[in-house]
């Protein structure tokens, strides 16, 4: 196996598993640690995966991108808790957007009940979740559904947005930073988030601590759009304050 195959390996690892570790890379390719260690950082470089303490995790992109399923099975309990911190901000809110992904699901479903509320969103999953709610009226965007996350894209989605005022848009992303803001790998899904936005009065963005530092391909929002970021304490405190200097409450659940 020469290095672009080994190279190609770990990425696929990663990207199957969701992460990997040097010591096990090491054992596995039956090379030093250090050489790992170089091949995750030109993977780096090359923008395919965020190193981390001891491993790496892979980076979202225009050619690869996780299925809500495998969503469901990584940083739950983070996600968890950011949903319950997120759903603290509904305030008066009337009319709410929750996007596509695990974490909008859960926020959801930490909604309260007790009173009305009428939630639009792209997520076949959240809608039917919601459905029987006695309290919520549920309306489901329009469109193409896409397989791996299970919500709907296109112009039938965003023309719909077009004709709504909301109050509170729960706002996700696949990557989101200081300097490129919140990405996505997908252009149809990065024209629903930029209408989502425009219909807002209130927004927003929950997402854990990997997804911070993330640059995707397609942009749709600058950080100085969204009036909270809910994320976990692994973003570290020096990081959130930096982001809370360009406008956005930081919330560490």
């Amino acid at each position: 196996m020469d290095a672009d195959e080994r190279r190609r390996g770990i990425l696929e690892t990663a990207r199957r598993s969701g992460s990997v570790d040097v010591g096990e890379l090491a054992a596995d390719l039956k090379v030093s640690r250090e050489t790992v260690r170089r091949d995750l950082n030109l993977l780096e470089r090359h923008g395919l995966v965020r190193r981390t303490h001891g491993g790496a995790h892979p980076v979202e992109s225009a050619g690869f991108e996780t299925t809500l399923a495998f969503r469901t099975t990584m940083h739950v309990p983070e996600k968890a808790r950011i949903a319950a911190a997120a759903a603290q901000l509904l305030g008066d809110a009337e009319t709410v957007f929750i996007d596509e992904g695990y974490t909008p699901q859960l926020i959801a479903a930490a909604l309260p009940r007790d009173r009305p509320l009428t939630v639009v969103t792209s997520s076949l999953a959240t809608a039917g979740a919601l459905a029987s709610s006695e309290n919520i009226s549920v309306v489901l965007l329009g469109g193409r559904v896409r397989g791996g996350t299970l919500a709907t894209v296109d112009h039938w989605a965003t023309r719909m947005l077009s004709g709504f005022v909301i109050d509170l848009a729960y706002v996700g992303a696949n990557g989101i930073s200081r300097e490129y803001g919140l990405t996505t790998p997908d252009p149809a899904v990065s024209e629903v988030k930029t209408q989502v936005l425009k219909a807002a009065r209130r927004r927003v963005f929950s997402g854990v601590h990997t997804k911070f530092g993330v640059a995707s391909f397609c942009r749709f929002a600058e950080v100085t759009q969204f009036e909270a970021i809910v994320t976990d304490t692994g973003l570290p405190a020096s990081e959130a304050h930096r982001y809370s200097l360009l406008g956005p409450e930081v919330i560490r659940a």
